[in-house]
């Protein structure tokens, strides 16, 4: 195995989850040393945006798998923004941890380390193109599996089946698109079972293959990602932005204010 060195990566609580506050080249770094290092057990790593706080804000095994996740990147620009606000005395970057751009970086970088990729998600269609537009982008990389699931929870014996493939395939990144929250769940279940990273990045698999469009820079730098994708799909995610959004910025401002009022009686 290759060793990278290790990079001393700030993790500040946001809402009581770990959030590894770091840049995105820090962040595509980190996933290829822990890619490339002789694990023992299973690496599980999430994008998190305000709508992975509101689900952790409701359910409480939620958000105890992202408080044990090995690593929780902030990919919302929300989550950034909070983070400034609730740690002011450490130093928070300004960029998030974008999971498409994330997906794309750490491609690049494990080319010429011969690093093994596995595409586990989304439909059969959507996942040919996103191989072959992969292949198309990064000639040298090594894709050594894509995997379609069922839209249904496996039977016992399909997940022994699907445990069984990523352990032959010997890939060492399993990227996992199947959305939020079951793409979580899976990832910390997987990383139980077989010694590689496991990446949750949702709907990256969408972008990257070209089915769905992203939103321009302008609105991705100023935190208007989510209005861009409720214009484009307002029947499927109505309810994820208007009802999760509000109940991040409530769950933030319960927060902000408990900091307050401990620094103020302290």
């Amino acid at each position: 195995m290759i060793e990278m060195p290790e990079a001393k990566l700030t993790v500040v609580p946001c809402l009581d989850v770990p959030i590894t506050a770091c840049t995105p080249a820090q962040a595509a770094l980190e996933v290829v040393r822990l890619a490339t290092t002789d694990l023992d057990h299973g690496v599980d790593i999430h994008l998190c945006n305000a709508y992975t706080f509101a689900l952790a804000d409701q359910d409480t095994r939620f958000k105890a798998m992202l408080e044990h996740a090995a690593i929780n990147f902030p990919d919302g620009k929300s989550v950034v923004w909070a983070n400034k606000l609730l740690h002011r005395s450490s130093t928070i970057p300004n960029d998030r941890v974008y999971g498409p751009d994330l997906f794309l970086d750490v491609f690049e970088k494990g080319q010429e380390l011969g690093l093994r990729h596995y595409l586990l998600g989304s439909t059969p269609q959507v996942l040919s193109k996103l191989e072959t537009e992969l292949r198309r982008r990064f000639p040298k990389a090594a894709i050594v599996g894509a995997v379609s699931p069922p839209f249904r929870a496996l039977t016992e014996q399909e997940t022994a089946e699907q445990t069984a493939r990523l352990v032959e395939s010997k890939a060492q990144v399993i990227w996992v698109g199947l959305g939020t929250p079951k793409q979580d769940w899976e990832s910390a279940r997987l990383a139980g079972d077989v010694a590689a990273v496991f990446l949750a990045v949702g709907a990256a698999f969408d972008f990257i293959a070209g089915e769905k469009k992203q939103a321009p820079l302008w609105m991705q730098r100023n935190g208007l990602e989510w209005l861009f994708r409720l214009a484009a799909e307002p029947r499927r995610l109505w309810r994820r932005y208007l009802f999760g959004n509000a109940r991040f910025l409530r769950a933030m401002i319960k927060e902000m204010l408990g900091t307050y009022r401990s620094t103020a009686g302290a």
